[in-house]
């Protein structure tokens, strides 16, 4: 995973990321590499790894940049997962093999222009028609999303929540991508748009009712990222380290620098602790003894301490920490965007929250 980052993300990542373009180039070389759904069974064409070998994968493809991670973190996570979990064995064997080798792309289509936080509060429905139901609604904030082949969609149907595959080309669905974004430039952002939407009875998830099922799959995503953002927090790290050993000032390097070196110091051991909560995360989430509130101190902690990293990284590399040709600045920008989705640094304090005392902070 090391090698293929240092030697197929990084070197084009800044370029693309300058463009807001997605290097979609990578996405066979993911593929052949097994990094689509790396947890699941290999009749689906997939690894078979364990979740500290997942872990470690979002780590280094974040070290090259979140929307490269983002990508196979959707495509794994939030569509191959509940397809696998809550599909029917049709719809595993028609979708994960492809999924899988990268043949087919994917999106997850959950929050909606005005509910974020407030999931349940979606406003996307499902009506009971001839042969299958009608959708009409929205999505937004949606990763792959113009690029996708099947979206993962929740919508209301009598009140319950219920998860769809819609298909790129069924006729009133569209996924215009979302322009001017000054974060994960490297990615796709798109809306989802249904407007009477026919979608067949087999394209029903059979086994999803209600949002519980939805959260599930939003809690793989944010095990992926409690790992993903280690990696921008050492690529952040390794540059300000580099950087601050050959930049000299007065009479030697500011390495040789106390205020520089404590700057370093937290770092380092902050990405150890970071480090050591992940893997204590995966082994346990191997053993099926994870609970949802430990990741969600995984992912406020780790998000939090990233942002730390790159701006302080900034603050060693000074003016020459807002230039391309330096990492620094990518990865700041894109941690804006990784420190909300999958939960604000707010909701998963209140998640905790309500776990150490028993009382609810929000409806």
């Amino acid at each position: 995973m090391r090698e293929f980052v240092s030697y197929e993300v990084i070197p084009i990542i800044e370029e693309y990321n300058r463009n807001s373009k997605f290097p979609i180039h990578l996405i066979p070389k993911m593929a052949e590499m097994g990094l689509f759904g790396p947890t699941m069974p290999a009749k689906y064409n997939c690894a078979e790894l364990n979740n500290v070998s997942y872990g470690l994968i979002m780590q280094e493809l974040e070290r090259g940049d979140s929307g490269v991670r983002s990508f196979a973190s959707v495509q794994s996570a939030l569509v191959m997962y509940p397809i696998f979990t809550f599909g029917s064995e049709e719809q595993k064997d028609t979708w994960l093999p492809k999924l899988a080798k990268g043949n087919k792309i994917g999106c997850f289509g959950l929050t909606e222009p005005d509910f974020g936080s407030n999931p349940g509060g979606m406003i996307t429905k499902a009506e009971k028609a001839d042969g299958g139901y009608i959708l009409n609604g929205a999505k937004m904030w949606i990763t792959n999303g113009t690029i996708a082949d099947v979206a993962v969609v929740w919508a209301k149907l009598d009140g319950v929540v219920r998860g769809f595959l819609v298909e790129k080309g069924m006729k009133g669905f569209t996924a215009p991508e979302m322009k001017g974004k000054h974060s994960l430039r490297a990615s796709v952002t798109s809306e989802l748009i249904f407007d009477n939407v026919f979608v067949s009875e087999n394209n029903l998830l059979p086994k999803t009712a209600g949002l519980k099922n939805a959260l599930m799959c939003l809690n793989q995503a944010r095990y992926g990222i409690a790992w993903g953002v280690v990696g921008s927090m050492m690529a952040c790290y390794d540059s300000a380290l580099n950087y601050s050993k050959s930049r000299k000032q007065f009479s030697k390097p500011i390495a040789g620098y106390q205020m520089t070196q404590s700057k370093l110091v937290y770092m380092v051991t902050e990405i150890t602790k970071a480090q050591l909560l992940n893997l204590q995360l995966g082994r346990l989430k191997d053993q099926n003894k994870l609970k949802h509130t430990q990741v969600s101190m995984a992912k406020r902690n780790n998000c939090q301490i990233a942002l730390d990293i790159a701006r302080e990284s900034r603050q060693i590399l000074g003016a020459n920490g807002i230039l391309d040709e330096y990492p620094v600045m990518r990865h700041a920008a894109n941690l804006e965007s990784v420190i909300t989705y999958e939960g604000t640094h707010e909701m998963h304090t209140l998640i905790i929250g309500e776990d150490i005392t028993g009382i609810a902070a929000f409806e």
